[in-house]
């Protein structure tokens, strides 16, 4: 584990790292790609596709840009209508969650699923309440990628995204579960914890500060690496 300089701020991300939401998002893209004619999705496309912004995802298949295009109004349509609750909060977030509400670390959302759709699920699960801000994409496409996310979700915190190289945007930590998180809070200098029971594949966490299998060991690195701002 890398030694960094505590941190007042946590920012989360949702997919695979509050929530296990693979089955509604694995539905919508077969939904998708049946909808433009696009062959069944494999199991490794399938291991692929929660995280990342899903036009990007579309667009490395080789649909062409109307194809996309109607592929994710297609998956939009669905998770509006029931894929959203097709999901599950972690056992044990909401412990983590209340330790460092506890203790004064202020809590914030970086996530790549729509902001509105982040919103409804954590409203869903009752966890909203930990979280001064929820921030995700936006619906115009934006603000998808995960950099773009983030500093989206400090700038809402009070806090200005300043790159590593210019400095780095000291006093955060970032969870996740994908090497964009990691990568996407790189951007501005900010370390992350890679949580591994989301939907990570081998070699994803090689740049993350920090390691979690556990919410046990999730909640021992906060507590090391976390302080309440004076």
């Amino acid at each position: 584990m890398s030694a960094v300089p505590p941190a007042s701020v946590v920012l989360f991300d949702l997919d695979g790292t509050l929530t296990d939401s693979a089955p509604g998002i694995h539905a919508g893209f077969r939904h998708a790609l049946a909808s433009v004619d696009a062959p069944e999705p494999t199991e490794e496309q399938l291991s692929l596709v929660v995280g990342p912004p899903l036009i990007d995802t579309l667009r490395g298949l080789g649909l062409d840009e109307d194809a996309a295009q109607r592929a994710l109004a297609a998956y939009f349509q669905r998770y509006d209508e029931r894929g959203w609750a097709e999901n599950t909060a972690f056992d044990g977030i909401e412990s983590v969650l209340t330790r460092l509400q506890d203790r004064g670390i202020r809590l914030g959302v970086a996530t790549s699923k729509s902001e509105r759709f982040a919103v409804r699920i954590l409203d869903h699960f009752g966890l909203s309440r930990y979280f001064e801000f929820i921030g995700g994409a936006s619906n115009d496409g934006t603000r998808r990628a995960k950099s773009d996310v983030i500093a989206h979700s400090l700038t809402n915190l009070g806090i200005e995204p300043v790159e590593s190289a210019d400095g780095g945007t000291a006093g955060v930590i970032m969870i996740g579960d994908r090497d964009h998180d990691v990568h996407g809070a790189g951007r501005f200098g900010i370390p992350t914890v890679y949580v591994e029971w989301g939907y990570g594949i081998d070699g994803e966490s090689d740049d993350a500060a920090f390691t979690a299998s556990s919410m046990d060991e999730l909640a021992a690195v906060l507590e090391q690496n976390t302080a309440a701002a004076k």
